[in-house]
């Protein structure tokens, strides 16, 4: 269901297609946002991106140099229907959800092995648990109009 946090709500599949560029089938694991579609689009068009932003060129994985790929550490989202919503997705593989208010417990999913989200791993990781409470508390951005209680 999308405006979920869940896998379902957030992740979105990225199309390109460059002949001479880019090889026909070529699939990528690569885990980005749509901050990084506007450093992609400047590098192509040879234009310097604003001097703030967050997101990351991913040029590099369209033409196959993975390795020269500039990652994530983290992903952050969060939502206000139904009460305030945190996500956050470490090294592209662990998702932090934490469910209608920040005194609510963090839930943790191992994206690479339960793309579905089926199984809680909280209670096996604690230090993630811990680094995903403090990138929840440290991503967030208060705003007059969405206050975290």
């Amino acid at each position: 269901m999308k405006r979920s946090l869940t896998d379902g709500g957030i992740r979105v599949p990225f199309i390109a297609r460059w002949p001479g560029k880019i090889k026909a089938g070529t699939v990528s694991n690569h885990v980005g946002y749509f901050g990084d579609v506007l450093p992609t689009l400047s590098e192509l068009a040879g234009a310097k991106p604003p001097a703030k932003h967050d997101g990351h060129s991913f040029v590099p994985t369209l033409l196959g140099r993975d390795g020269d790929q500039q990652r994530h550490e983290f992903l952050y989202w969060e939502f206000y229907e139904g009460g305030v919503s945190q996500a956050v997705l470490i090294d592209g593989r662990w998702k932090a959800i934490r469910h209608k208010k920040p005194s609510n417990p963090i839930e943790l999913f191992d994206q690479h092995n339960d793309i579905a989200e089926k199984q809680n791993v909280a209670a096996n990781h604690p230090e993630l648990v811990a680094k995903a409470a403090d990138l929840m508390k440290s991503a967030h951005v208060d705003n007059a109009h969405w206050k975290l209680p």
